[in-house]
């Protein structure tokens, strides 16, 4: 006998700063924006992923401490050549 059990997550979320977006903001589509996110209450992380314009409905992401966030950006700054899925160099 198989059982199949289907869990049903009760997410939270506040937002308690927005940063910045990562693509243009354009009326009425999502966008891809970094946050200060606390889930579920936590303590709150920095946070990537898409957003509706409402905020009421998000997208996968990656949500990062500090220090992850600060190892992201020495591993941008401190890489010579990073190259996109086209194989076209990108510069920061």
């Amino acid at each position: 006998m198989i059982i199949n059990f289907i869990k049903i997550i009760n997410i939270t979320f506040e937002i308690k700063k927005h940063i910045g977006n990562l693509t243009n903001k354009e009326e009425g589509l999502w966008n891809v924006e970094l946050n200060v996110i606390s889930w579920n209450g936590g303590a709150p992380k920095f946070d990537i992923r898409s957003w509706s314009p409402d905020h009421s409905k998000c997208g996968k992401g990656i949500t990062m401490s500090g220090e992850e966030l600060r190892n992201l950006k020495n591993l941008l700054n401190g890489s010579e050549e990073i190259f996109d899925i086209n194989g076209e160099k990108l510069v920061f």
